[in-house]
């Protein structure tokens, strides 16, 4: 049997990028050979196995036949007579379909090395239109390598846009629209992930509450880009920027969604697109299955990213409330999440990436202030029940009465008020 070094192993070590994984396809050899050899097998759809030292995997070459949409709707053929050229022609694009044998000699019969280096993102054959996760991966590879100048060659996107037009995406798994997306958050350029998919009209059917966010129009006074879906846009560069975790970066992904369901007569002001917009943070997440992690940071922030914006003309009350609401206390790391999105989306608007933020150092300020009331010293008291709620709300308070004072006394006179005002909210 005959082993080749394929797929991304080729491909980033071509581009002289870090090679993170590495798979083999086999030719010429039947499962019993590789458990002869104690491979292990693991794939449970075609014949994968794992290396018995290094646990990389090992695939027999095979084909596959449309059978059914979707997915899933494929009959996979694997056996000796399969060629590696037969293998590389059923993936995805041509910078994926190269190989190299054991003497590191190049194999590329698609021109992967040539869309390697004039930055193409071309599909292989015919065959990619049969399967609608590769519509998902385009656009994944291109947040990925569009900081490197790629881009989606305009005979794939047009593929693409044919497979939307015939309902493929459709058929598309939670689970796999999901784990797509959250690897493209987790890239480089994660809005080209969203511009591809918006390009070939994918959005519409995967994402409808993000698609739609694209033509609606806010107040140019605090929104000087006017159309929300770019300010989306804008704000996950910003994610990106401030070094976001991907839980961080989907929450700057969905903070917006309740402007897409504003009345156009209302336009361009959207009064409580807050709780409209934790709504459908909540169905988008159990629809696509998303994790709970993921979910309610990004309801949370829908809630009250406003209440972060204007934070420096909050009262006490009312920031108390807000920690509350985003169980601060208890859950410190989440709640600093939620102010790197908000940062992100404060500066997600054009001429406005460079201002400083001083609404979120007020935020930890106030919820430091908070937790250093402690319940302990009032139960020593004796308080109990409603009596001890309410004395520690009221030190709370004070404590927080008293952070808000120093902060405005100490803050330079050049603090950003470009901050959303009622009736105008981020």
């Amino acid at each position: 049997m005959e082993l080749y070094l394929v797929g991304g192993a080729v491909r980033d070590d071509l581009l002289g990028r870090p090679v993170t994984e590495r798979d083999w396809v086999v030719v010429g050899a039947t499962p019993d050979d590789l458990l002869a050899h104690d491979f292990r097998p693991v794939g449970k759809d075609f014949p994968v196995f794992l290396h018995p030292d290094t646990h990389e995997e090992y695939a027999l070459a095979r084909t596959e036949r449309k059978t059914a949409p979707g997915y899933h709707g494929f009959s996979v053929y694997a056996a000796p007579d399969v060629t590696l050229e037969e293998d590389l022609l059923r993936r995805d694009l041509t910078i994926n379909a190269m190989a190299r044998d054991r003497e590191g000699r190049l194999i590329d019969p698609y021109r992967g090395a040539r869309d390697l280096e004039t930055r193409w993102l071309r599909h292989v054959s015919p065959a990619f239109a049969e399967d609608p996760v590769r519509i998902l991966r385009v656009a994944r590879f291109s947040a990925r390598y569009a900081p490197w100048g790629f881009r989606v060659a305009p005979e794939t996107l047009d593929l693409m846009r044919r497979m939307v037009a015939d309902g493929e995406v459709d058929h598309l798994v939670a689970e796999r629209v999901w784990a797509e997306t959250v690897r493209a958050l987790g890239e480089p350029q994660p809005t080209s992930f969203l511009e591809t998919l918006r390009d070939c009209g994918a959005l519409a059917r995967i994402f409808p509450e993000l698609d739609r966010l694209f033509g609606v129009p806010q107040s140019p006074a605090h929104h000087p880009e006017i159309d929300t879906g770019r300010h989306i846009l804008l704000a996950l560069n910003q994610a990106v920027r401030l070094h976001a975790d991907v839980v961080t970066r989907f929450a700057v992904l969905v903070h917006d969604l309740g402007k897409g369901t504003t009345p156009p007569e209302e336009w361009p002001r959207h009064l409580g697109h807050e709780e409209r917009g934790a709504d459908l943070v909540r169905s988008l997440g159990q629809r696509l299955r998303v994790p709970n992690m993921y979910r309610e940071l990004g309801a949370l922030t829908a809630r009250y990213h406003t209440h972060c914006h204007r934070a420096l003309e909050l009262r006490p009350k009312t920031l108390l409330n807000t920690m509350q609401g985003l169980d601060a206390l208890r859950k410190p790391q989440r709640f600093e999440q939620f102010l790197i999105a908000c940062e992100a989306d404060a500066r997600g608007r054009l001429e406005r990436a460079d201002r400083d933020y001083l609404q979120a150092t007020l935020m930890r300020q106030v919820r430091t202030a908070a937790a250093s009331v402690q319940a302990r010293p009032l139960v020593e008291q004796g308080l109990t029940g409603l009596a001890l709620a309410d004395a520690l709300r009221q030190k709370r308070l004070a404590a927080i009465a008293q952070v808000r004072l120093t902060f405005n006394a100490s803050r330079d006179a050049h603090i950003d008020l470009s901050s959303d005002r009622p009736g105008e909210k981020s």
